[in-house]
């Protein structure tokens, strides 16, 4: 068998995700949610205190850390996991970092706040690099790229060398090339079919397209229905290089994830 494919859950502790809001907004059912998949064999915690949805009002980074910091804590020293905080401000990013998280998940590739970068550069901490264009609220309203693989692979080379400039290694860096934010289904469709162009930046790539809006506008299904559109599209990004998916179904994604491993074996794209 050949490399192993790591797996981040997500857990949003937010009202407004699109997916599961609301579901975990109570610190308690946060905790047991963690430590239940932890307990399921997820390599990463991806914990998120604001929705990035399409079309979404911000929230103030003191409500974001309200929303995270009990997770956390609740966490702490209950799990061997690496815990990964889901924010693109450097103020949440420092206080999570603080209560015990290891990774920074930074939506926006540091283009909504650089300070992101030092603060994880100070912590010794990892850091994921997502492209987005523009920001959640205005994001699909935006014109599409002329080249949406030349606009990543620039835009996440650029953001790359912030990040190792304010401090952060290089091996502690992956990238990921944002399916869904400011995409469009083509975009989408292209980024997934050519991701071994992000083999270039030489880094861990990771790919997040669970239960996402172009899966179920390709099958006219609702969020809910998008199980075994999800585990295609997860399959698809581990055979085009990605190291790491981001997922909410963690058990139906492990065993995609492992016959996808046994059937690439040697051969798998790294």
């Amino acid at each position: 068998m050949g490399p192993v494919t790591r797996t981040m859950a997500v857990i949003n502790v937010t009202p407004d995700s699109f997916s599961d809001g609301g579901k975990f907004l109570d610190p308690h059912q946060a905790v047991d949610r963690c430590l239940e998949l932890a307990a399921k064999g997820a390599d990463i915690l991806d914990i998120g205190g604001e929705s990035t949805r399409p079309g979404v009002s911000p929230v103030s980074a003191a409500q974001e850390s309200d929303r995270i910091l009990p997770v956390l804590e609740g966490i702490r020293d209950r799990t061997s996991c690496l815990v990964s905080v889901d924010t693109y401000k450097s103020q949440v990013a420092r206080a999570a970092l603080d209560a015990g998280a290891h990774i920074v998940n930074n939506v926006g590739a540091l283009q909504l706040d650089p300070g992101v970068a030092e603060v994880a550069g100070k912590a010794g901490a990892a850091i994921v690099l997502m492209h987005m264009r523009g920001i959640p609220r205005t994001m699909q309203t935006l014109p599409p790229s002329r080249d949406i693989l030349k606009e990543i692979e620039q835009s996440l080379a650029r953001a790359v060398d912030l990040a190792v400039s304010r401090g952060i290694a290089r091996d502690r860096i992956v990238v990921d090339p944002g399916i869904g934010f400011g995409k469009t289904l083509e975009d989408n469709l292209k980024i997934l079919n050519r991701l071994p162009r992000l083999r270039r930046l030489r880094l861990p790539i990771l790919v997040g397209t669970s239960r996402k809006s172009f899966l179920g506008k390709i099958l006219d299904i609702p969020v809910q229905e998008r199980l075994l559109a999800t585990a295609a599209s997860v399959v698809m990004a581990v055979v085009g290089g990605a190291h790491i998916v981001r997922v909410h179904d963690l058990d139906d994604m492990v065993h995609a994830l492992r016959i996808a491993d046994s059937i690439l074996g040697e051969r798998r794209i790294c």
